[in-house]
Formats: structure tokens, C-alpha cells, sequence
């Protein structure tokens, strides 16, 4: 009975110990690592791991070496072996909290609130997916090494961690739409074809990804719908992608008017509007016609703007202006549809009139900056060379 009490007695002294020593480390670097991101980080969260991983560690110690009056009896090895289990378990918790540590410090390094984060975006994209990774090999690893504790399911453990091969085309015969979709989102990751708060459009949805996952990919629509997709989806399919290179983004607003259309009044109001409101970024402003078939001309107006949500209310607010604009001052260019009615020969009355030709008018031979997309300005002769070529010349 007395070495029964001595055991728990030095089991209890040992934990004791333990939790002192872990807390005395814990205020030390408390209070020589305020200023060290990385030493704040350990003590919040890697503390608790810590303690438990060092009591149970100390536990086994004094079990192990309090207990000698009893090797060979069951009791000793089977409590033995579950502290050895309580263990390996407590040190994958704190090495996984270690490596959690290390990977929200190097994200805390790369600000994603400020304008240009696009860098930033990518490594959270890729420290997030190495994350979940990480924590699935941990807990293999783990479960590999308890499993080799057990003298009967041995090879179990074994093959856990030495039959990787084997365990591969198993795992890729049974589930090759999970490792299909694992394999693209450590792709995406590490490819840079998309990243977390990119805006993208996909499945005829245009929103913003929240959540990159090694298995599915959350995008936020514009009205806080979500759409889940797997990671395959963008490994596969075409997407639109608005923010790979940069946040600003062109946009059009079409109108469908009547031939009558002053196309340079309707430039300059368009040049008047964006001029006065925040949502234009000063780099794109032109206004052509790209169709004229069907009795209605089809006016572009092309504006542009610092982000995706910018630019939506951007063009939303060209269209109401212009609509206004032509209803109220130009109401000849709406949109008309034109009858003549001839007699029963199908002559018509203006067939018996000679036409009278308009007096011409002097033509500029160089057309205005907010009639052309590629050229006129530093942004369109930037991307007169990315569409067109520098050595090339258009028609």
C-alpha cells in the first residue's frame, strides 16, 4: 500500500514541478518577448500545449521510475503505455501549435487591408493551405505512432508511415474526386491563378473568394450568397479573374440610341460626370460607337476604377446619367423605329425628290483621347502594346 502512495505522491510532485517550471518559462517570455511578434504569439498560444505536453511527459517519468516494485505486473504496463499514448498525442499538439504560431507570424507580416495586396493575398492564400496540410500529415503521423505502441497491430503502424505507395494508389483507386480535388488546391495555392478576396466571376456569378480550402472553394456573391465550388472547378473550367494583377478594373456601359445621336456632346457629358464623382480613377474615360446596324446605333462608354465594387456603382451611374441626359436634352436620339408607307407600285414619296446634299463639314483627322481605347493617353498606349505589340501597326 505504501509504494502504491509513494507512486501517486511522486506522480502528483512531478506534475507540480512541471507546471511550475512551464509557468515560470511562460512569464519570462512574457516579459522579454514584448516586443517580439513571434515571442507574443508562443506565449498565447502555444502555452497550453505546452503545459499539458510537459505535465503528462513528468507523469510517465515518476510512473516509470516510482514503479519498479511491480515490473511485470499488467496494471504497470498498461498505465504506462497510456501515458506513452497521452504523450505522443500532447507533443502533436504542441508541435502543431508551434507550427501555427510560425505561420500566423509570417501572415501578420503582410497586410491585406491596405489598397495593393496582392502579394499579401497570395502568401495568405498559400500559408492557409500549407496550414491544413500540415495539420493532416501531423495527425497521420500521429495516429501512425500510437498505432506502433501496440505490439499486436504493429504493422498496422508501420505501413501507416513506411507503405506510402501502397496506401497512395489505394487511396487514389477509392476516392480520386478527393485527391483530385486536394491535388488542385495545392495547384491554386502555389500557382497563382486565384487567391483569397480575389474578385472573380464564375458560373455567370461575379463575387469575391472567402474561403480556399484543399478540398472546395467558397466565393462570396456581390449579394452575400455563397457558392461552393470544388477546387477541381478552377483547375478545369475557365474563369474570369479581375483581380490576378491589379484591383483596378475597365467597364462598360452600352446604350442602343437613334442615328440622331450627337456622339461628341454625349463624350463630353460623360467626360463631365466622371470628372466630378470619387468612384473614377482618373485612368479611362471614352465613349465610341461599336455597332451601327439594325436602325439603332449601340454607343460604349468605357470607365474605369480602383476596385470591383467602384466600378459596378461606376457604370451603374454612367447608365442612369446618359439615360437622363438624352431624355431630357437630346429626346431625337432615343430610340426610334422608322415606317414609310408607299403606294400600291411601292413608290415611295421620297423616291420623287431629288435629295439635297448636306453642306460638308471640315473633319479633324485625329480623333479626341475620349474616342480612342487604344491610344490618346498613357493607359491606352500601354495597352495599344499589350493587345496589339510595340512593333506591330493596327489597321
Amino acid at each position: 500500500m505504501q509504494s502504491y502512495l509513494t507512486t501517486a505522491v511522486a506522480a502528483l510532485a512531478a506534475a507540480a514541478v512541471a507546471l511550475f517550471l512551464v509557468e515560470v518559462v511562460h512569464r519570462l517570455t512574457r516579459r522579454f518577448g514584448r516586443r517580439s511578434l513571434l515571442m507574443t504569439e508562443l506565449t498565447d498560444h502555444a502555452h497550453r500545449p505546452f503545459q499539458v505536453a510537459a505535465t503528462v511527459l513528468a507523469v510517465q517519468f515518476a510512473v516509470r521510475f516510482s514503479t519498479g516494485y511491480a515490473v511485470g505486473h499488467s496494471w504497470r504496463r498498461l498505465t504506462l503505455h497510456l501515458l506513452i499514448l497521452a504523450v505522443i498525442a500532447t507533443t502533436a499538439w504542441l508541435v502543431a501549435s508551434l507550427l501555427i504560431v510560425v505561420e500566423d507570424t509570417a501572415l501578420a507580416r503582410f497586410r491585406v487591408d491596405v489598397p495593393d495586396n496582392r502579394h499579401a493575398r497570395r502568401v495568405r492564400t498559400q500559408v492557409v493551405m500549407l496550414r491544413r496540410l500540415t495539420i493532416a500529415v501531423i495527425v497521420i503521423l500521429t495516429v501512425g505512432v500510437m498505432l506502433m505502441t501496440f505490439p499486436s497491430v504493429r504493422g498496422i503502424g508501420a505501413g501507416v508511415l513506411t507503405s506510402a505507395g501502397v496506401v497512395g494508389v489505394v487511396a487514389a483507386l477509392a476516392a480520386q474526386s478527393l485527391l483530385g480535388n486536394v491535388f488542385a488546391g495545392l495547384q491554386l495555392a502555389f500557382s497563382d491563378a486565384v487567391r483569397l478576396d480575389d474578385v472573380v466571376v464564375v458560373e455567370g456569378e461575379w463575387g469575391r473568394i472567402e474561403e480556399l480550402t484543399l478540398s472546395y472553394v467558397v466565393v462570396q456573391i456581390w449579394d452575400d450568397r455563397r457558392l461552393i465550388l470544388p477546387t477541381s472547378y478552377f483547375t478545369s473550367k475557365p474563369f474570369q479573374n479581375w483581380t490576378r494583377t491589379e484591383a483596378a478594373v475597365l467597364g462598360t456601359a452600352e446604350f442602343d440610341v437613334d442615328w440622331a445621336v450627337p456622339v461628341q456632346a454625349m463624350r463630353e457629358e460623360l467626360r463631365r460626370l466622371v470628372e466630378g464623382t470619387e468612384l473614377w480613377d482618373g485612368r479611362v474615360c471614352v465613349l465610341q460607337v461599336t455597332d451601327a446596324t439594325g436602325g439603332m446605333v449601340r454607343m460604349r462608354a468605357l470607365v474605369s476604377a480602383a476596385d470591383a465594387g467602384s466600378l459596378w456603382d461606376l457604370r451603374a451611374l454612367v447608365r442612369e446619367h446618359l439615360v437622363g441626359w438624352i431624355r431630357d436634352n437630346r429626346p431625337t436620339a432615343m430610340p426610334r423605329m422608322r415606317t414609310e408607307l408607299g403606294d400600291a407600285s411601292s413608290n415611295l414619296p421620297w423616291q420623287w425628290v431629288q435629295p439635297r446634299l448636306p453642306a460638308r463639314r471640315p473633319t479633324d483627322t485625329e480623333a479626341p483621347d475620349d474616342a480612342r481605347v487604344f491610344g490618346g493617353s498613357d493607359d491606352g498606349d500601354a495597352r495599344s502594346e499589350a493587345f496589339v505589340g510595340p512593333e506591330e501597326t493596327r489597321p
